[in-house]
């Protein structure tokens, strides 16, 4: 019987999303295990475990159980998050209309990351960004683990800041 997933868990592991790495459910034990490209490519490939660094072998074991075995699920990665929709939706939520044509207008084209990022901070908003993120990216867990059959428990989350990102 699968185990039950703290949705925290969930949440945060989509919140470190990134394109070097994957994280992998156990639905087994409900544990969230992050897996390098590096690591999963050693283990498709069966490489030695000698020729890696110790404090990398037990990622690569890891790696190659997670290939063997139907206990394991990618969570969803960068691609299925969408950030620049979250941001959109973001700026749509605003209820200052200056703040919100000014950060709409700032997540056009090439560098929309690190202008918004910079704009949320000087404009004040930056604690209702992450809040709204974070909810999104709750709503985007519980869909892929109702998705994946899995059950979860909420548990009290920690207040929300600008360094936990």
């Amino acid at each position: 019987m699968p185990a039950q997933v703290k949705l925290d868990d969930v949440i945060e592991a989509l919140e470190a999303a990134g394109d070097e790495h994957t994280y992998y459910l156990d639905k087994r034990t409900g544990e969230i295990v992050l897996i390098s490209n590096e690591e999963m490519k050693a283990a498709e490939e069966d490489e030695l475990i000698s020729e890696y660094p110790e404090w990398q072998r037990e990622s690569v074991l890891k790696a190659r159980e997670i290939l063997k075995s139907e206990d394991f699920v990618a969570l969803p990665d960068q691609f299925d998050i969408h950030e620049y929709k979250i941001m959109e939706d973001f700026c749509l939520e605003i209820h200052d209309r200056n703040v919100a044509e000014t950060l709409r207008v700032l997540i056009k084209g090439s560098g929309a990351f690190r202008r918004f990022e910079n704009a949320i901070h000087s404009m004040g908003v930056e604690k209702d960004w992450y809040q709204f993120r974070r909810t999104e990216l709750e709503k985007l867990a519980i869909q892929w683990l109702e998705q994946e059959g899995l059950t979860y428990r909420r548990e009290e989350l920690p207040e929300i800041s600008e360094t936990s990102m």
